[in-house]
């Protein structure tokens, strides 16, 4: 018994040893396991470092060489990637007296000697000025931008305080063009006045400043629009012009410019006397292109009903103490198309009567006519707005564009709204990508859209904007002629005049607004000082060179149907 007692306890013993060595072994295998995956895991997690490394972040020196090939500033196009704006490598030439650091004089030959040559080289330098400088005893440049023939030149002239630093300078290949939208850089290398100055993070931040910044402006119509501005500006010796071109449904401005312009490839006193944007920054009495703005608001509140009914016109209209008056006598009674057609100040007069000063202050606010103008420029100028309760007088001389001062580019965008469906939408200097316009808000219906679409063609084809009808475009608009305010009251003799107009009015797609500063009566208008003479045949010309760049070709077979309110105008003619 008991050896069978020790036997099993020894077999016993023997199977836990065993189990025990297993046991020993399962983990060993396991640590193993454990070492390996261990292992593994940082030799993916090193691998993956060496990848992001090797494949996704460049090493240092070449993030440092990439950012060194940017421009210091970048690059702003038109919307077709024309550039308008670039920075490359240039010369300049600066004097610095302490040159020589000997104690004697900066210059080894005499300083007028040197002022000669230089001039030799550069020809608009004043040698007397030239020579004042060299003997100051002052740093500073000379000029700026040298070419390095010139640079070459000057470095024989063998002068160690005439120093050729290499600059980066920015360039406006298409010189004074769109200037007041571009604006220009200082030298501190910041953007002023225009778009320099608003995409100025951009332009300067490494990683943006490789993308060019592209504008809603089109060179080809820019360029129209200034050298039709200038032409028209020149020929009625006017003090100013301005314009605009806008996009009726997505708010983009295609052109804008305001004359005299400067150039910012080279910024002296006169360009600084004119960077003063007159269609942005500039607020004006408009006149009787906010005619068709009252008759759509009266219209869209159901005020006017029926476009036959009459208004007396024969007389002045007395508001207490005030006369309204029409330049001449229309008729004993009109309806509300010929008031628009002759430029009636009496019968829009009463139509805001009609309307309520109430109603068309909500308008005019609607379309943003209480606050500074919409777009990106710094400079825009805020309205001679009556911010209380509008009395009856007001409303009636705000309806035909007096007792309101707005820019040229709240007009624009109030007839974008007028033409496009009655969306108002913000004006824009960006290229906006298709589908991307923004909703905007509604102030007038379609029906009054449509309607009013019918009236600004009436007035092209038999009114005040016939000089501005160009055959196949199908133009619509309205002149308006105002008395600029002075000492005591209006100057008779200084006008704004003013052309708002829509093309094709069958279905708009852009607004032109063109305007003259102060234009005299000369044999190119007839001896006549208002905007049928001067500011509509600017535009008169200009559309016809901008539509098919637009993709509108002329079109003589087709026009907008004014079946059922030619019988109310007949077919008179008139001029503003």
């Amino acid at each position: 018994m008991n050896s069978l007692t020790a036997s099993g306890a020894i077999a016993t013993g023997r199977v836990r040893l065993v189990d025990i060595r297993q046991r020993s072994l399962l983990t060993a295998r396991l640590r193993v396991l454990l070492l390996v995956g261990a292992f593994c895991l940082i030799a993916l997690a090193a691998l993956l470092r060496i990848a992001w490394l090797g494949l996704v972040q460049p090493p240092p020196h070449e993030q440092s060489m990439a950012e060194a090939l940017l421009p210091s500033r970048g690059e702003i196009t038109d919307r077709n990637g024309v550039p308008l704006a670039r920075a490359f490598p240039a010369y300049a030439l600066w004097y610095d007296p302490q040159a020589l650091n000997d104690g004697g004089s900066a210059l080894v030959k005499p300083a007028s000697e040197v002022a000669a040559e230089l001039t030799r080289i550069f020809p608009d330098l004043d040698p007397a000025e030239t020579t004042r400088r060299l003997t100051s005893g002052k740093a500073g440049y000379i000029r700026r931008r040298i070419l390095p023939e010139d640079a070459n030149r000057v470095q024989a002239i063998g002068e160690l305080a005439l120093e050729l630093p290499r600059e980066t300078d920015r360039q406006y290949p298409q010189g004074s063009m769109a200037a007041h939208v571009l604006g220009y850089v200082a030298a501190d290398g910041h953007g002023r006045v225009g778009m320099e100055q608003v995409l100025d993070e951009h332009l300067t931040d490494p990683a943006t400043r490789g993308t060019p910044a592209a504008l809603s402006i089109d060179t080809r119509v820019q360029g129209a629009l200034e050298d039709e501005l200038r032409r028209g500006m020149l020929a009625v010796n006017a003090a100013g012009a301005a314009g605009i071109v806008l996009d009726v449904d997505t708010g983009e401005v295609l052109a804008l410019a305001s004359l005299p312009e400067f150039d910012p490839n080279r910024i002296d006193a006169r360009g600084q006397s004119l960077m003063f944007n007159r269609v942005t920054n500039q607020v004006y009495e408009l006149g009787s292109t906010f005619k068709p703005l009252t008759v759509a608001a009266a219209i869209d509140s159901g005020v006017v009903t029926d476009l036959a009914k009459l208004y007396p016109a024969a007389r002045p209209l007395q508001v207490g103490g005030f006369r309204i008056r029409d330049s001449h006598i229309i008729g004993q009674y009109i309806n509300a198309p010929q008031a628009l057609i002759h430029s009636s100040n009496i019968v829009t007069a009463q139509i805001a009567d009609a309307l309520g000063p109430d109603r068309l202050k909500r308008t005019m606010e609607d379309l943003g006519m209480n606050e500074r103008p919409y777009i990106e420029l710094p400079a825009r100028g805020f309205p001679i707005w009556h911010k209380g309760k509008w009395p009856r007088l007001r409303a009636m001389t705000v309806s035909y564009g007096h007792g309101i001062a707005v820019t040229p580019l709240h007009l624009a965008s109030a007839y974008a709204t007028m033409v496009n469906g009655g969306i108002w939408r913000p004006t824009t200097l960006r290229k906006v990508a298709p589908g991307e316009a923004p909703r905007g808000r509604r102030v007038f219906k379609a029906s009054t859209s449509a309607r009013m679409n019918q009236l600004l063609r009436m007035i092209a084809v038999y009114g005040t904007g016939r000089h501005a009808d160009a055959p196949g475009f199908r133009i619509g608009g309205k002149t308006g002629s105002a008395e600029k305010p002075g000492v005591g009251g209006y100057r008779r003799t200084s006008l704004i005049t003013t052309f708002a107009a829509a093309f094709p009015m069958d279905k708009p797609r852009y607004v032109v607004v063109a305007m003259m500063d102060e234009p005299k009566g000369t044999a190119a208008s007839s001896y006549q000082r208002t905007a049928a003479w001067n500011a509509a045949p600017v535009v008169g010309r200009l559309i016809p060179r901008i539509g098919p760049l637009l993709g509108i070709l002329p079109d003589t077979s087709r026009d907008i149907d004014l079946t059922d309110l030619k019988p109310l105008v007949g077919d008179e003619e008139t001029e503003e």
